[in-house]
């Protein structure tokens, strides 16, 4: 990530926290819309992105192709395209950021978010031909939208449905399971937490999953919403994963080590 976009999140991040929380959810739906729409148009993003194109110019633009937005959605949108983006692609990424963010804003009190969007991602990862249906580039983006729908009926909120039928019809080149484990991410940030992966060859205790949790909450210096996943293929041991870092004490990865050490 560049510098210039370190900045633009950092100031559309401030923007998002005067976002009432009524308009969040309708605003974090608009912006998935716009960057869709930002996505499919090279020139488009050619004009947005581009730091020589003035802000009034790119707001005009904003205002002329969201016009039936709401005011919040089009002002965040105003304001993503008014700062300096390192690449265009780093602009699609913002707005699908803050679209991810302005959605979590409006989660009522004691929905986990990140929790609903791991069981899907370890539903999908699970079925290969599930996993084809809703990441493969051949599949149209409404069949892909009412495929999520559909799988999600009653089961899921409507601020994690939200989320997942964004990331379907907008890969940008990223496997399922990358593109929710990023979102859950951002939506525990968003709540000033860390999602922790915990993969274990058979399940562990509550009392050891609280443990750890407080070990790793104390290492990373914030509260962790932790998933756990149970994989018999690690053979024993744990393996956790907290945003890019990997602890990996498992058996399988040892023995994989030691074999390499013996092949050298």
């Amino acid at each position: 990530m560049g510098s210039a976009t370190r900045v633009a999140l950092a100031d559309a991040r401030t923007a998002l926290g005067s976002l009432d929380i009524t308009d969040a959810l309708e605003a974090g739906q608009q912006l998935f819309s716009a960057g869709r729409v930002v996505g499919d148009s090279a020139q488009l993003r050619s004009v947005l992105a581009d730091p020589s194109v003035a802000a009034t110019e790119k707001t005009a633009v904003i205002d002329s192709l969201f016009s039936s937005f709401g005011t919040p959605a089009r002002a965040l949108l105003s304001g993503l395209v008014a700062s300096r983006w390192s690449t265009q692609d780093q602009l699609l990424a913002g707005i699908e950021e803050i679209g991810i963010r302005a959605v979590a804003r409006s989660a009522p009190s004691g929905l986990s978010i990140e929790s609903e969007l791991f069981a899907f991602g370890a539903a999908v990862s699970s079925d290969a031909e599930l996993e084809l249906a809703v990441g493969s580039k051949l599949g149209s983006n409404s069949a892909k939208a009412a495929l999520v729908g559909a799988l999600l009926k009653d089961k899921s909120s409507e601020q994690s449905l939200a989320i997942l039928n964004h990331l379907v019809q907008q890969p940008r080149g990223r496997r399922i399971g990358g593109l929710i484990r990023t979102a859950a991410s951002i939506v525990a940030d968003q709540a000033g937490l860390a999602v922790a992966t915990i993969t274990s060859a058979a399940p562990i205790s509550a009392a050891q999953v609280d443990r750890l949790r407080v070990g790793l909450s104390k290492s990373y210096g914030r509260d962790l919403e932790v998933n756990l996943v149970v994989d018999p293929s690690i053979v024993g041991g744990i393996r956790v994963q907290v945003g890019d870092d990997v602890i990996d004490g498992s058996v399988s990865t040892r023995i994989n080590e030691l074999r390499l050490k013996l092949a050298s």
